[in-house]
């Protein structure tokens, strides 16, 4: 039985932040094909606090919109007891909701995105190197269409795809 246990806090009082459940359903999406049982923390913050983060752990004195923060396990401590904890993820509302208007994307589509691109770096994807990066997007596409949403993606980074 699949089991997805995520701790959603709000410190942000932005409008149309999502509701828990929408959470819960784009977590289980990035989780579909890794993972059974699972726990995370999600926070949704405004910009300072995304700013004070982003310049302590990235060293980019501006606010982001998701912060991935991995699980990282104190020495001596069986993965068998903790392989579930996936860790955090820090969501700036302001930001998100600023980039889905850049961007031509429905807010609630944006903040898909950015929940499913979250939970696959917390998992080990990432993006550093053009390769990695291509793995992470269709990841994220096929979650997304999964969830009836369109690619994030279109029209960007044509250059890196062979014809």
């Amino acid at each position: 039985m699949t089991s997805i246990d995520i701790d959603l806090q709000q410190a942000s009082q932005h409008a149309d932040i999502p509701q828990a459940d929408m959470f819960a359903l784009w977590v289980k999406g990035a989780l579909k094909n890794f993972r059974e049982n699972a726990e995370l923390s999600i926070r949704v913050v405004d910009e300072t606090e995304s700013q004070s983060l982003n310049a302590q752990y990235r060293g980019k004195d501006k606010p982001t919109n998701v912060l991935s923060f991995p699980f990282d396990a104190p020495p001596g401590i069986p993965a068998s007891e903790i392989n579930h904890l996936l860790g955090d993820l820090v969501i700036c509302a302001p930001v998100v909701a600023r980039e889905a208007i850049e961007q031509n994307k429905l807010a609630e589509h944006h903040w898909a995105h950015m929940v499913i691109h979250g939970t696959l770096h917390l998992l080990g994807f990432d993006h550093i190197n053009d390769d990695e990066a291509l793995e992470m997007e269709q990841l994220e596409r096929d979650i997304l269409a999964e969830l009836t949403i369109p690619d994030p993606y279109f029209g960007e980074h044509e250059d890196l795809i062979e014809p």
